[in-house]
């Protein structure tokens, strides 16, 4: 971690509520000591913060740290109207080129997401929002938190639609927004995510059939998956053969989404069980590397989804601790992103 923290090229200091911080490109942020009081856990430390499960935030005491990096870089914006988005989604990802301040309407147009949801509450079309926001009060219902959005001005609407057009959002197809349904609960939207060919799913793991072959399975992974190595019987030492077949290179998961080749794989568990490295050939991947546990039951072979990573020394990371070996090559970002 002190390698990390110590990698960077500017170091700038800001105040934000009350408080003095020195802040550095990277992301990693110290907290001054107060005058006078006495020295707290996180004050004169360099650190990125501590991630909070529930959202992915990094946080350093009760404050954000990614509003912290955007203030002393990129200065003060008042948190009624602008907030901090993450580029790459990420909330643990506070380097400064990974931030920029939004308004509100052009954080929740700029998500491909959120602007199908706000199209669909306007009946498949956005110009209705752009031309008359106040379109959300009879499609929103008792949805308080969307209420904000009711206040803004056609003006306002069409100004923010014009910026994240001109950062080159992708249009969106009417077709299948009304085929999708929107979901919500009584203090947010849901808005569904983008599926990676790697999702975590919350709560209950769920396994689901692959796309191909027969024999394969799939447990925290939605996205339904073409798997070229897996076997499509178990006649003839099928277990072996799947071994064998992931060699460097080759085709492990092919989905809408991504491509992934094999970079390594080990087995573990007495051999019962083994894990492959993966690498994300897809453009533009934010979290390009893989890893996935892969064993035998019930005469399928399941795939299960450990995790992706930004780096490779991540992933690396993760492939060899797994095994139950000490890992001696460095630390990574992805230790902070988990």
């Amino acid at each position: 971690m002190e390698t990390l923290i110590n990698t960077f090229s500017e170091e700038k200091e800001c105040e934000y509520k009350g408080e003095i911080y020195s802040v550095r490109d990277n992301g990693a942020v110290m907290r001054h000591l107060r005058n006078s009081k006495k020295a707290r856990k996180d004050d004169g430390i360099w650190t990125f913060g501590t991630m909070d499960k529930t959202n992915g935030y990094m946080y350093i005491g009760s404050h954000r740290v990614h509003i912290i990096v955007a203030t002393a870089f990129y200065g003060a914006k008042g948190s009624k109207i602008y907030v901090v988005d993450h580029i790459d989604t990420y909330h643990c990802n506070n380097r400064v080129d990974n931030l920029r301040w939004l308004t509100r309407l052009e954080n929740v147009l700029i998500n491909p997401v959120t602007l199908k949801r706000v199209t669909m509450l306007c009946g498949g079309d956005i110009t209705k929002f752009i031309k008359d926001p106040s379109c959300l009060r009879d499609l929103a219902g008792n949805n308080k938190d969307i209420s904000w959005m009711r206040t803004i001005t056609p003006k306002e609407a069409a100004t923010a639609y014009e910026n994240v057009m001109r950062w080159g959002l992708k249009p969106i197809d009417q077709n299948q927004i009304k085929k999708e349904k929107v979901v919500s609960n009584k203090s947010e939207w849901l808005f569904e995510e983008k599926q990676t060919s790697f999702e975590t799913i919350t709560g209950t793991p769920q396994i689901i059939k692959a796309k191909f072959p027969e024999t394969a399975l799939q447990l925290k992974w939605k996205t339904p998956t073409d798997f070229p190595c897996c076997p499509q019987n178990l006649q003839n030492g099928g277990l072996n053969e799947y071994f064998e077949n992931l060699k460097t290179s080759n085709d492990f998961s092919i989905n809408r989404y991504s491509s992934h080749k094999v970079m390594n794989k080990v087995l573990i568990e007495d051999g019962k069980a083994w894990l492959v490295l993966t690498n994300d050939t897809t453009i533009g991947a934010i979290k390009p590397f893989g890893l996935v546990k892969i064993y035998y039951s019930g005469g399928q072979f399941i795939h299960e989804s450990i995790s992706t990573f930004f780096e490779e020394n991540g992933a690396m990371q993760y492939f060899t601790e797994m095994q139950g070996l000490k890992w001696e090559g460095g630390d990574s970002i992805d230790r902070y992103c988990m």
